[in-house]
């Protein structure tokens, strides 16, 4: 039997991803982040893990945002699926407890250092803004993309009430109160679907 010390090198199939190795990364990467947390996550240790090149990571995710952000993500479509109850106040509380019961295990909780790195310089908050949040909010933009097609609001105002959603909960991720109490969730959902917000 292979133990990690044998295992052979993956191979590279050049600027194409090869999806076998691709997939060996970004588990030993969600692997990682279990283990170590942000803190201890790095490129070389995931690469070494998966028996794949450092070149090869490199390549693939520069930098150790990316790849972390490609492991978080891999780990948050497991824990967390999308409900569909008919109603964006009812999804919303039953999205946020899942979201919050992800970020309360240590994959889920590393997203905290990610913002606080992100405050550290304008470039770090432009990759987080502009590369990072889009893929991130794909799922909860589909919620709200949803509830306006059946007319709950305006479909013209889902950006700002993303944003409401989103610092809302970030501001109990980064203050340690993310204990879902659903009494908690259901009012603030209530003030996000139905804060008055002008368009334009």
């Amino acid at each position: 039997m292979e133990t990690k010390a044998t295992q052979p090198r993956r191979r590279s199939i050049g600027a194409r991803r090869n999806p076998q190795t691709e997939t060996a990364i970004i588990e030993a990467a969600r692997q990682l982040l279990a283990d170590r947390g942000y803190a201890g996550f790095s490129i070389e240790e995931a690469a070494r893990r998966a028996g794949a090149g450092k070149a090869t990571v490199y390549r693939w995710w520069p930098t150790k945002a990316d790849l972390f952000m490609a492991a978080y993500g891999a780990e948050k479509a497991r824990a967390i699926s999308l409900p569909d109850t008919g109603s964006l106040i009812e999804d919303l509380v039953q999205h946020t407890a899942d979201l919050w019961r992800f970020w309360r295990t240590p994959p889920g909780g590393a997203f905290r250092a990610l913002l606080a790195e992100a405050q550290a310089s304008e470039a770090a908050g432009s990759r987080l803004r502009n590369e990072f949040l889009p893929v991130l909010f794909r799922p909860t933009r589909h919620l709200f993309e949803r509830a306006a097609a059946r007319g709950e609001f305006p479909a013209q105002l889902i950006d700002e009430r993303i944003a409401l959603w989103a610092g809302f909960n970030w501001y109990h991720l980064l203050t340690w109160q993310i204990e879902a109490d659903e009494a908690l969730l259901r009012r603030i959902e209530t003030l996000v679907v139905s804060a008055e917000v002008r368009a334009g």
